[in-house]
């Protein structure tokens, strides 16, 4: 286990048995103790069956108010399954998110299955689907826009999108040209996305 401090995060690695899931963990605005990284990684090992060995991943816990809140990403070759899930108790906060992992994982079972048809990262034999819904109420894509891109800064970004009443805006930075994505938080902050392509 290896323990490294950024910007005041402290970040841990450990890597757990089972599946070998290689998850780092960090906290902001709190510390990330050794009893609540354990109950964690019991939680996590619910979901050792799906995985293949060395499927990395991030966990990030950290408080806002009285919100207790875990980001878990799991990345996998050119997929990343993530839940972000708060409460007024950090345990159900994680509870929460690896409920809404499993299920992402048992409902796009048949998705995944087509991009890792070898079954070198996921374990197909142990994903059980959901059941099946009528197709008539899955989300479909229902519309398509097309609009220029303006050069612009990302409070201009942010600006247009508020304007809008959007939650994400997609524009051209002025300094790079490069494409970017601005989104509302949950927490009422934006973020930016620098798209990279792999």
């Amino acid at each position: 286990m290896g323990m490294i401090l950024t910007n005041n995060i402290r970040l841990k690695t450990y890597m757990k048995g089972v599946g070998f899931m290689i998850m780092n963990y960090a906290g902001k605005n709190m510390e990330v103790t050794n009893a609540l990284r354990e109950v964690t990684e019991k939680k996590l090992s619910k979901l050792d069956k799906y995985f293949q060995k060395d499927i990395q991943g991030n966990v990030t816990f950290s408080t806002q108010k009285n919100r207790k809140i875990i980001e878990v990403t799991i990345n996998l070759p050119g997929t990343i399954i993530r839940a972000e899930e708060s409460s007024d108790d950090m345990y159900a906060s994680i509870d929460k998110a690896i409920d809404i992992l499993e299920r992402q994982i048992r409902k796009y079972k048949t998705k995944l299955q087509k991009r890792y048809q070898n079954g070198e990262t996921i374990r197909f034999e142990n994903v059980v689907p959901l059941n099946k819904e009528n197709d008539i109420n899955k989300p479909k894509l229902v519309k398509r826009k097309t609009f220029p891109l303006k050069p612009m800064s990302s409070d201009e970004a942010i600006l247009q999108m508020e304007l809008l009443s959007h939650n994400f805006f997609v524009f051209m930075d002025a300094d790079t040209e490069e494409v970017n994505v601005i989104y509302k938080r949950k927490d009422g902050d934006y973020g930016l996305i620098h798209p990279e392509i792999l």
